[in-house]
């Protein structure tokens, strides 16, 4: 994975704080660790705004219009690989809305030794707040997301505070990294991976059947073990560099399942659900070539499938813990027809009786796979149409026309299935009669959900350089404002950021305030959160509140 840092077009970085100085923490005598003080602590950090904000290691940071609160799978799915060898937490600071005062204290009472935290371009200085504090206090800071795995340089030239990055796929950088640290300490000798032997020969079969030529960075490098720890991006005195790219993992039934206990389940909601709720992830990687996508800057273009018995044993565990609602949250889901079918078989007869959504292409459905995913519980499938345009959908490589959209919705509404459907507004080609047109297809679609995103150019994708080679970023646009939901760096001829805003703003309320539209959120009101989570989503994205 190439730095972007060099290709950056008009884009503003982050003011830098202030220069590197010497470090002479060694010199001075180690405080005392607090009792409730950890190793690890996994990290999403609070809001810039108060707000609830989504992020998550292989997508985008963004406001949440639609009052989700994501569960933060992926990282008790890292501190899965850690523990029990180091003592972890996960605080995720945005379903209590925690504020930065409490936050802060919180830091000063784990006093952990090593800071992993989500950063991505819309929260990027916000993000680093956090970096700062946990580095004041000594902890070592690690950032993961797909804002630093294409920009590691400009990222750490920007945040002396952050001491390293890793780059794509995080769990075995993360585990390699901690084991190499501590092993340069002094905390942990030999080669073992672990002192549990379980979890040293799991961790073995993952780190060999990933990359035949692996061996401890302790071994490949005594004198720098850093430089060995692929998919890593650190500092060396004043150099910030950056290692060869870590492989994927092979065989994602090798992972232990995430420690979901470890999450405020009891805080998780999204609209239309009664209860908290998780994700469950059964595949990772997506054969589309949508040149906008995000998830390709981390996961990459080639799916990896877990077993069906694998996904249903993960199933069971939240079932045990007592949620019935999920979200099989894939790069696609239905990307593999075989798996599908497998994990609806198994949930029906294993008595996993959870109400569960997905995301789907409409080029990856047929009739049969969405009666049996109805039939296990499936009650509501996320499609990205994006545009009417055929134009565009050929220029961005969708991959998709209208006909096989129409289809597919149909089919779905027919097995009983709520569509929700996701449009962006603003990708290359974009006209004002194009968004009309678009407006008009989501209004003609059997759409029970609609969200109008803005096109977002966010660096590692194809979209992201082709912005940069015609100039299209806004004069003295910053990393904040590549914001999916209300605002836009791009400024096309003919079409300036400010229409495009204001025609995400527009989209929306012709789409929403229609009887349909109104009725199926009524519908969906089964208690009181329900309706106070309808109602204030509707608001926000009609822009009538922030």
């Amino acid at each position: 994975m190439t730095d972007l840092s060099m290709n950056l077009g008009t884009l503003v970085r982050t003011p830098l704080t202030p220069a590197h100085f010497p470090d002479v923490s060694g010199a001075l005598p180690a405080a005392p660790r607090p009792a409730g003080a950890v190793d690890v602590l996994l990290v999403n950090p609070p809001s810039p705004d108060g707000a609830i904000w989504i992020r998550c290691q292989h997508r985008v940071g963004r406001r949440s219009r639609e009052n989700m609160i994501w569960p933060q799978v992926a990282l008790a799915q890292l501190a899965a690989l850690l523990v029990p060898d180091y003592s972890v937490e996960i605080v995720d600071a945005i379903p209590g809305r925690m504020t930065w005062k409490a936050f802060e204290k919180l830091l000063h009472e784990k006093q952990p030794r090593y800071y992993v935290t989500h950063v991505t371009a819309p929260s990027l200085t916000n993000d680093m707040r956090g970096v700062m504090m946990a580095r004041a206090l000594g902890a070592r800071t690690i950032a993961i997301g797909t804002h630093v795995t294409p920009l590691p340089t400009l990222t750490m030239e920007s945040f002396p505070a952050l001491d390293f990055v890793l780059r794509g796929e995080p769990e075995l950088s993360l585990r390699e990294l901690l084991d190499t640290l501590e092993w340069s300490a002094g905390r942990r000798t030999g080669a073992a991976r672990s002192s549990h032997a379980d979890l040293a020969a799991r961790l073995d079969l993952l780190f060999r059947h990933s990359d035949p030529d692996w061996r401890p960075a302790w071994e490949l490098d005594p004198a720098s073990p850093l430089a060995a720890v692929k998919g890593l991006a650190w500092r060396e005195r004043d150099e910030i560099r950056t290692n060869a790219d870590r492989p994927y993992i092979s065989d994602l039934n090798e992972l232990p399942l995430p420690l979901h206990g470890l999450l405020p389940y009891d805080l998780y909601r999204a609209p239309g659900i009664r209860g908290p709720y998780s994700f469950v992830v059964p595949s990772r990687g997506c054969p589309g070539g949508c040149t906008f996508c995000i998830k390709h800057v981390s996961y990459g273009s080639s799916v990896r499938l877990r077993s069906p018995e694998n996904v249903l044993a993960e199933l069971q565990v939240l079932w045990n813990l007592g949620l019935r609602n999920v979200h099989l949250y894939s790069d696609l889901f239905t990307v593999n027809r075989e798996q599908v079918m497998a994990i609806c078989d198994g949930m029906v007869r294993q008595g996993l009786r959870f109400k569960w959504t997905c995301n789907s292409r409409v080029d990856f459905v047929d009739p049969a796979m969405l009666s049996a995913m109805a039939g296990a519980g499936c009650w509501m499938i996320s499609w990205g149409i994006e545009s009417a345009s055929q134009d565009i959908l050929n220029h961005v490589h969708k991959g998709t026309d209208r006909a096989g959209i129409e289809q597919a919705l149909r089919w779905s509404k027919e097995a009983g299935i709520w569509n929700w459907g996701f449009f962006i507004l603003g990708l290359p080609g974009e006209t004002e009669a194009t968004i009309k047109e678009t407006i008009k297809l989501a209004k003609a679609l059997p759409l029970d959900l609609a969200l109008f995103h803005i096109a977002a150019p966010y660096p590692g994708t194809p979209f992201f350089f082709e912005v940069v080679k015609n100039g299209w970023f806004r004069p003295g646009a910053r990393w904040e404002e590549v914001d999916m939901d209300e605002s836009t760096v791009l400024d096309y001829p003919g079409l300036p950021a400010e229409r495009i805003e204001y025609w995400a703003r527009r989209a929306f309320r012709e789409w929403a305030l229609r009887p349909g539209p109104i009725w199926t959120y009524l519908k969906s009101v089964k208690d009181w959160y329900s309706f106070k989570s309808a109602f204030d989503a509707g608001l926000q994205a009609l822009g009538w509140m922030r």
